[in-house]
């Protein structure tokens, strides 16, 4: 009897700690896969100077498949004024590891300058408008302004550092047999606009013109309201057009030299609130 019982004992014994064992290394592979996949954010040096953020950001895509393409980034500081600032910008996606330089106007600037700005939390997120992932990442107003200070990589350096993507593998198909016999030789031409042939007979209609456009200057331009802050007129010339949280604006000393530039922002407004007026 007292044998039956030593050993059910040993047994239950042997089965809890079989039980934490699992456990154990459960938690710590759960960990080791946190570790692997989470993401890293580096602040790089903007060349847009106090009015743009670079950083690169870099996670496992092969787990977490998502496409980044916006950038915002947030103060918040009960220790002085401003108490609170936030300027977000899009930019061109990314699916995998990546790098970007990022134009973010007179909103970063005035984050930058903010008082008892050591004391305060800068808060960083990149997310995906299309998945709605968002990577956020918190520093302490002194650690963020120490990295900005002593990185010296820019986006240019970082990217050339980075490893190339590996190619994808190249599958070759099977050779079709069924093809269409080749079909008898035309002397007709179709008459088409862009076809220099028949340039002149479209001449009446607008089309087949292969002459290039002549520059011309621009005395003003302006935006009138309704901008609902698209990013196309800022995306074509950003020397002239800077869009804000709530509309754009015209960059002090704009230059004025490239008509055709500021047409096509004109051109691609979907509101058509931007005007100019030629000169001469």
């Amino acid at each position: 009897m007292n044998t039956t019982l030593i050993a059910m004992s040993i047994a239950a014994i042997a089965a809890i700690g079989l039980v934490v064992t699992l456990g154990i290394v459960s938690l710590l592979s759960g960990s080791f896969h946190f570790l692997a996949i989470k993401p890293k954010l580096e602040i790089l040096k903007s060349e847009f100077g106090d009015h743009g953020f670079a950083f690169s950001l870099s996670w496992n895509s092969s787990m977490e498949p998502v496409k980044f393409d916006k950038v915002k980034v947030r103060l918040f500081n009960p220790f002085g004024t401003p108490t609170m600032v936030e300027v977000s910008k899009a930019f061109d996606g990314a699916n995998s590891d990546f790098a970007r330089d990022v134009y973010m106007g007179n909103g970063m600037k005035r984050l930058l300058e903010a008082q008892n700005l050591e004391r305060a939390t800068i808060e960083v997120e990149v997310s995906s408008s299309k998945d709605s992932l968002t990577q956020s990442f918190q520093y302490k107003g002194a650690k963020f302004m120490r990295l900005l200070g002593e990185t010296r990589e820019t986006v240019k350096t970082f990217t050339k550092a980075m490893p190339a993507p590996a190619g994808k593998p190249l599958y070759q198909s099977v050779q079709r047999t069924f093809i269409a016999e080749t079909l008898p030789e035309s002397m007709k031409t179709i008459k088409l606009a862009t076809n220099p042939e028949f340039a002149g007979e479209f001449a009446g209609a607008g089309g087949g013109s292969t002459e290039a456009q002549v520059n011309f200057d621009i005395t003003k331009v302006w935006i009138e309201p309704g901008c609902i802050v698209c990013n196309a007129c800022e995306a074509i010339y950003p020397e002239v057009f800077e869009v804000t949280e709530d509309s754009c604006l015209i960059r002090p000393e704009a230059p004025l030299n490239d008509g055709l530039k500021i047409q096509e922002a004109a051109e691609a407004c979907p509101v058509e609130v931007i005007k100019f007026t030629q000169a001469g």
